[in-house]
């Protein structure tokens, strides 16, 4: 997420501590603010309210909630922070499991809610980065094993060496402007139809 004025949604019941994050939130310099009293339908309102970062207060997190938890700040891409007063190492590891960036225990001040949202967005970019390492090396491993695949059906149909398989896959892809694992998928798809 770019440094900017993010469209943040508290999600607590208790007016108290509403009004602690929503003051250190302006203090912060954050204006796009949202507040909900409760958790009931929180995807659909979330999603409609397009938010960038959820701060949710629970007094004892469940696992319901972590199960939502999981759905937010995965499919919607999304930073969300915690906030328990109790710690409980099990309900923990199953908040940063859900994709919780930030899981705050106790003392909730306005002082402490800048650096709060900071660390939660950090966190966030850190494991959208590793998350987007991870999906670009699997499809560079799957690129890789339909080119090989390719390579096999090539040197088994033609009856020629694999670097002579990989040259004529190479060609092809150079005459039709195309990338060789294109031409590997083709190349799989078409024998498959001929099986």
């Amino acid at each position: 997420m770019p440094d900017k004025d993010f469209r943040i949604v508290i999600v607590d019941q208790n007016p108290v501590r509403t009004a602690i994050l929503r003051d250190g939130l302006r203090e912060a310099g954050h204006h796009q603010v949202t507040v909900l009293e409760s958790s009931l339908d929180l995807e659909q309102r979330l999603r409609a309210i397009d938010a960038d970062i959820v701060l949710i207060d629970l007094e004892n997190p469940n696992r319901d909630v972590l199960e939502q938890m999981i759905r937010i700040s995965g499919a919607e891409a999304r930073a969300v922070a915690m906030f328990a007063d109790s710690s409980d190492t099990s309900m923990i590891a199953a908040a940063i499991d859900a994709g919780v960036s930030a899981y705050v225990v106790d003392g909730l001040k306005k002082e402490r809610v800048k650096s709060i949202v900071d660390l939660c967005v950090s966190r966030f970019n850190a494991f959208a980065r590793l998350r987007e390492e991870l999906a670009q090396a699997r499809s560079q491993l799957a690129d890789r094993k339909a080119i090989d695949q390719a390579k096999g059906l090539v040197m088994k149909a033609k009856s020629i060496s694999e670097e002579q398989a990989y040259a004529m896959m190479r060609k092809v892809a150079m005459n039709e402007g195309k990338k060789i694992v294109d031409i590997a998928r083709s190349i799989i798809t078409a024998a498959e139809l001929l099986k």
